[in-house]
C-alpha cells in the first residue's frame, strides 16, 4: 500500500554558508540556521560538502553532527575523500550526487546505469556503517532500476528541469516532465526504493510534487534561504510546510 502519511521536509542550509563565505566572516552560522529550521518544523537538515568547499566546510559538518537533534542528510560526491568523511561522522543519511567544479549547482542526476559496478562498491561500506544511502538521479527507468539493483535504500528524483520549465513559461514541457517524475516515483516505489525529490522547488512548484503518494521526503534549500531574506527563516519554512501538507489527502 502507498504511504500517504506526513511528507518529510529536509532543509538544505548550504547557502547560509555561501553568504558567510562571500565575506570570509564567521556569520551567518549554518548551525544556527539549522536549529531555526528544526524549530520551524524541518524533519531533517541537508548539507552538501563539495570538493572545493565553496559553501559548507568540514567544520560545519562537525558542528551539525554535534548540534542537531534531527537527522543530517550529508550530500557528497562519490569520491574517496568524501567516503572517508562520511564513514568518520556516520550521519543518518548520505546522498550521493554528481559534482563538477564548474557548475553553479547540481545540473543533473547520477549515471547509475553507466557506473553501477563502481557505485555499488562505493555505497556498500556506507550502508554497512548504518547510513541510509540515497542516490540523486533523474526519472529515467534505467537509472531507477540500476539504483535498486546496486542496493540503494533511497532515490532522490531531480526536479530541476520541471521547475525550470515552469519559470520559463514552457508549460507543456513542464507538464511532460511532471508526468515523467510521477511515473519514475511509482516505478521506484514498486522496486522497494524509498522515494525523495528535490532541486529548485518553490512555493509555486512544490504542491504537484508533494502530491505524489510515493514521495516520502522533499529536500529544499536555495529558495527557502532566499525567501528568508524577506520573511525570516522560520516563517519561510512554515509556509513551505503548509503547502506540502495541503498537497496530501487527509
Amino acid at each position: 500500500m502507498q504511504d500517504t502519511g506526513k511528507l518529510r521536509l529536509g532543509v538544505n542550509i548550504d547557502h547560509v554558508a555561501t553568504v558567510r563565505n562571500a565575506r570570509g566572516s564567521a556569520y551567518p552560522d549554518p548551525l544556527r540556521a539549522a536549529l531555526l529550521a528544526e524549530a520551524a518544523g524541518a524533519d531533517g537538515i541537508t548539507a552538501h560538502l563539495r570538493e572545493d568547499r565553496r559553501h559548507i566546510g568540514d567544520v560545519d559538518i562537525e558542528a551539525l553532527m554535534d548540534g542537531l537533534t534531527t537527522p543530517l542528510n550529508f550530500e557528497m560526491a562519490a569520491t574517496d575523500e568524501m567516503q572517508a568523511i562520511a564513514l568518520r561522522h556516520k550521519p543518518h543519511a548520505v546522498c550521493i550526487v554528481p559534482e563538477k567544479r564548474e557548475e553553479r549547482t547540481t545540473e543533473g542526476g547520477l549515471d547509475v546505469a553507466g557506473d553501477d559496478n563502481r557505485l555499488a562498491g562505493f555505497i556498500a561500506p556506507l550502508r554497512d556503517a548504518g547510513c541510509r544511502v540515497s542516490l540523486f538521479i533523474g526519472h529515467e527507468e534505467a537509472q531507477i532500476r540500476a539504483s535498486a539493483r546496486i542496493g540503494a535504500a533511497v532515490v532522490e528524483l531531480h526536479t530541476g528541469a520541471y521547475c525550470d520549465y515552469h519559470y520559463a513559461g514552457e508549460f507543456d514541457k513542464r507538464d511532460t516532465e511532471l508526468e515523467a517524475l510521477r511515473e519514475g516515483a511509482a516505478l521506484a516505489h514498486s522496486l522497494g526504493l524509498e522515494v525523495h525529490a528535490g532541486h529548485g522547488l518553490t512555493y509555486e512548484t512544490v504542491k504537484p510534487i508533494a502530491a505524489f503518494p510515493e514521495v516520502m521526503e522533499l529536500n529544499i534549500g536555495h529558495f527557502l534561504i532566499a525567501e528568508a531574506i524577506f520573511l525570516g527563516l522560520e516563517p519561510a519554512i512554515a509556509e513551505m510546510r503548509r503547502l506540502m501538507d495541503g498537497a496530501r489527502p487527509d
